[in-house]
C-alpha cells in the first residue's frame, strides 16, 4: 500500500472522527458566557471609541471603565436570563427575546454607573446606550445565527447519508417534528405532503407542501423530492391515511416512519429523536389506552411482585412496565424456559440497572419448588401468567393443558392463600368464553376455581386474605407464536400466507395494550371478579393478511399468494364478544367491565379439579376430556376428535330423560 495514501486516509478518518465529536456535544455554559461577554464588551467599546463624550485623544481611564460597567452589566443580564443555558444549535427565534432583555438591563445598569462614576451629561448616556444596546443586540444575534450555520455545516458534511424523507401533516406537531429533525444526524425532512387541496401551493418555513390525490401522485413527488421515506407525526394521523397514503406507500415500497409519543431527554442525555418504521399494529385502529398510572403506582408501591410465566410475551411485557413505575421493591421472576429467562434478565439488567429483580427457573406444576418461591420471597401481589395457549397443540396434548392451566392455577393459588398474598391476578382468554377446545376449557375451569378460591374466603369456608381478580382479553398482537409473526415470517419467504378460513375474525389488542389493562383492573377490582375487555372491533384475518403483504412493498393474489387451510381442531370461526351491556356491568374505566358469570362452589369445583388432575397424571386422555367436558358444561368441542365425546353426553342425557 501507498505510504503517503495510507497517512492521508488516516488523517481523513481523525478529522472525521474530530468533526463527530463537534456534532454530539455541546458548548459549555461558561464557554457561551465568554463570548456573550466578549461581542458585549466589544460593541461597548467600538460606540465609545465612534463617539466619545470629549473632544481630543481618547481616555484610557474612561475606556478601562466603559470596559468593566459593560462587563459587569452583561453579566447580570445573561445571569437574569439564564441566556447561557439555551442550546445554540436548537435554539430558535423565540428565544432571542432574551438577549435584547438582557441588553436592556445592562444598558439600564450602565447609565447608572457611568453616570455615577464618569458624570457623563445625561443626553449623551442615553444616546450612547441606545446605540450600545442596538449593536449588542444585533452582534449576538448575527454570532449565535453564524453558529447555528455552522453547526448545520458540519452536520451536513458528517451526515452525508442521511435518509430524505416527507413529514406527513401540516399542524404544529408536523412543523415541530420537522424542526427536531432539521438536526437529526439520521434523517433530513424536504417538505410536507398532505392531502387537502387547501395548502397545495403554500410553503413551511423554507420547505414546499405537496398534495397528493392518488398513488401516481405520490409515486411522482417521491420521484421529484427523492425520498425514501414518509413520517408520520403520531399515531392519530397514521389511522386518517391508513386507507390511502399508508396503502399507496406500501405498494410503491416506500418506508413509513413514526414518531415516538415522549422524547426522553436531560442534560447528560441530549434529545435524540428515535422514529420507529411503522408495524401493522399501528393499522388495527385501536386507539391507545390511558390508565391511571397515579393507582397503579400506589397499589404497587414498595411491594414484592412475583409474576409466574416472566419470560412469556404478556409476562414480559409486565416486567417491562412495573419496572417503568420505578416504585416496586422487588420482582421475583418465575419461567420454566431458560433462553427466554435468560434473555429477560439481560434485558431488565440493561435498562432498569438500579431494578431489584430476581430471575428463577421454575415451574408452576411442581408445588414444592413454588411454595420454596412464595417461602423466600412472600410477594404482596402474584400475577399468573404462566399458561399453555396454543389451541391446535392443546387439542392434540390435552392432560398437558390440564397440568399446567389448571393444576398448576390450582397449585400457585392455594400457596397464595396459604402465603397470605393480599393480591392474585389472573389471566385468561376469551377462548375461555363457551368454549370449543381444550385450551379454552381449561382456562375456563382455572377460572371457576381461582373465583370459588375467593368467594370460599369472602364467606369463611377458607382461612385467608386473597383477594382474586381475572382478567379476560382476546388474542395479543404479535405474541410468540401469534399470527403476525407467522404471515411475517411467510411473506420473507416469498409466500404462500396461509390463512385457515376466509371468513375467519378475531379480536386483538397489543401486548403493551393488554399489560397496562391488566395493571388498572388489578386497582379496580375488590371482589374476586373476572374482569373483561373492550376488545374493539373484530379483524378479519384475511384483510389482515392483505395488509401486511402489501406493508412489505407486495401486491396480494399477485407477488404473493394467500392459501386457504381449513378451520384447525377445536377453532372457532368467530371469538365471543367479551363485552356487552348484558353480559357485564361498568367500572371506573370504560374499557372494563365486569362479567356477569355464575358463581361456582368451592368444594365442588375443588374435588373437581382434584379428579382432573389425577386424570391427567395418569395420561387418561378420553378420561380427562370427558370430565373436562362435565365440569365445564358450556364445553363443545368443534372440528375436533373429541365431538364424539359431546353426542355421548347428550345420548347419555336422553336416556336418562326417556327411563324417569
Amino acid at each position: 500500500m501507498d505510504t503517503s495514501s495510507s497517512i492521508s486516509k488516516t488523517g481523513s478518518n481523525r478529522i472525521m472522527r474530530y468533526l463527530h465529536g463537534l456534532r454530539s456535544n455541546y458548548l459549555k455554559n461558561w464557554v457561551i458566557v465568554i463570548i456573550d461577554l466578549l461581542v458585549s464588551l466589544f460593541c461597548s467599546l467600538l460606540i465609545y471609541i465612534i463617539d466619545t463624550p470629549q473632544a481630543g485623544p481618547i481616555s484610557r481611564y474612561e475606556m478601562l471603565w466603559v470596559a468593566v460597567i459593560a462587563i459587569a452589566s452583561s453579566g447580570v443580564g445573561f445571569y437574569l436570563l439564564k441566556t447561557y443555558r439555551i442550546i445554540i444549535r436548537y435554539s430558535t427565534i423565540r428565544d432571542i427575546w432574551r438577549n435584547g432583555v438582557a441588553m436592556l438591563i445592562k444598558a439600564g445598569l450602565m447609565i447608572g454607573f457611568l453616570k455615577l462614576i464618569l458624570n457623563w451629561p445625561l443626553l449623551y448616556l442615553v444616546k450612547f446606550e441606545v446605540f450600545d444596546f442596538a449593536i449588542s443586540f444585533i452582534a449576538l444575534t448575527f454570532v449565535r445565527a453564524s453558529m447555528s450555520y455552522v453547526y448545520d455545516r458540519l452536520n451536513l458534511s458528517v451526515c452525508k447519508d442521511r435518509q430524505r424523507i416527507l413529514v406527513y401533516g401540516t399542524d404544529e406537531k408536523s412543523v415541530s417534528l420537522q424542526m427536531r429533525l432539521h438536526k437529526s444526524p439520521h434523517y433530513l425532512p424536504v417538505g410536507y405532503i398532505v392531502y387537502d387541496r387547501e395548502y397545495a401551493s403554500y410553503r413551511l418555513g423554507n420547505l414546499c407542501i405537496y398534495r397528493f390525490t392518488n398513488r401516481e401522485g405520490v409515486s411522482q413527488i417521491v420521484s421529484k423530492m427523492n425520498v425514501s421515506g414518509i413520517l408520520f407525526p403520531n399515531y392519530k394521523t397514521v389511522q386518517q391515511e391508513k386507507d390511502r397514503l399508508v396503502r399507496h406507500c406500501g405498494k410503491l415500497k416506500i418506508k413509513i416512519f413514526i414518531a415516538p409519543y415522549i422524547d426522553e431527554f436531560s442534560d447528560q442525555n441530549p434529545v435524540r429523536l428515535k422514529l420507529r418504521p411503522l408495524n401493522i399494529v399501528d393499522l388495527l385502529g385501536r386507539q391507545e389506552i390511558e390508565i391511571d398510572m397515579e393507582a397503579v403506582k400506589k397499589e404497587f408501591r414498595g411491594k414484592t411482585l412475583l409474576v409466574t410465566g416472566a419470560a412469556g410475551s404478556i409476562g414480559s411485557e409486565f416486567c417491562r412496565q412495573a419496572a417503568q413505575l420505578g416504585v416496586i421493591g422487588k420482582l421475583v421472576l418465575v419461567d420454566s424456559a431458560e433462553t427466554p429467562m435468560h434473555n429477560l434478565r439481560l434485558e431488565l439488567s440493561e435498562q432498569f440497572p438500579s431494578l431489584d429483580f430476581v430471575p428463577i427457573i421454575g415451574d408452576v406444576r411442581n408445588r414444592q419448588r413454588m411454595e420454596y418461591i412464595l417461602d423466600t420471597y412472600r410477594p404482596q401481589v402474584v400475577f399468573h401468567a404462566a399458561a399453555y395457549k396454543h389451541v391446535p397443540l392443546m387439542e392434540e396434548n390435552p392432560c398437558e393443558a390440564v397440568r399446567v392451566n389448571v393444576s398448576g392455577t390450582r397449585i400457585v393459588a392455594d400457596l397464595a392463600v396459604a402465603y397470605n398474598v393480599p393480591r392474585f391476578i389472573f389471566l385468561s382468554t376469551d377462548k375461555a368464553v363457551n368454549p370449543t377446545n381444550v385450551m379454552g376449557a381449561t382456562k375456563r375451569m382455572a377460572e371457576m376455581y381461582v373465583q370459588s378460591v375467593g368467594l370460599a374466603i369472602e364467606n369463611g369456608e377458607v382461612k385467608g386474605m386473597t383477594r382474586f381478580v381475572t382478567t379476560r382479553f382476546g388474542n395479543v398482537l404479535a405474541s410468540n407464536g401469534s399470527v403476525i409473526p407467522r404471515f411475517t415470517a411467510q411473506i420473507e419467504k416469498g409466500g404462500p400466507v396461509t390463512v385457515t378460513h376466509p371468513e375467519i375474525t378475531r379480536y386483538f389488542m397489543s401486548i403493551p395494550e393488554a399489560t397496562r389493562l391488566i395493571m388498572e383492573a388489578a386497582t379496580l377490582s375488590t371482589d374476586n371478579e373476572i374482569m373483561v375487555f373492550d376488545m374493539g372491533q373484530p379483524v378479519k384475518i384475511q384483510e389482515l393478511a392483505e395488509r401486511m403483504i402489501e406493508q412489505a412493498g407486495y401486491t396480494p393474489g399477485e407477488d404473493i399468494r394467500i392459501e386457504y387451510t381449513g378451520l384447525r381442531p377445536g377453532e372457532k370461526l368467530y371469538e365471543e364478544v367479551l363485552s356487552t351491556t348484558e353480559n357485564s356491568t361498568p367500572t371506573a374505566n370504560p374499557l372494563i367491565r365486569v362479567a356477569k358469570i355464575r358463581e361456582c362452589r368451592y368444594r365442588e369445583v375443588m374435588e373437581g379439579a382434584a379428579a382432573l388432575q389425577e386424570k391427567a397424571q395418569t395420561m387418561d386422555i378420553p378420561g380427562t376430556v370427558k370430565l373436562l367436558k362435565k365440569l365445564v358444561p358450556e364445553f363443545i368441542s368443534h372440528n375436533s376428535q373429541f365431538e364424539e365425546y359431546d353426542s355421548e353426553d347428550e345420548n347419555e342425557k336422553n336416556s336418562k330423560e326417556s327411563g324417569t
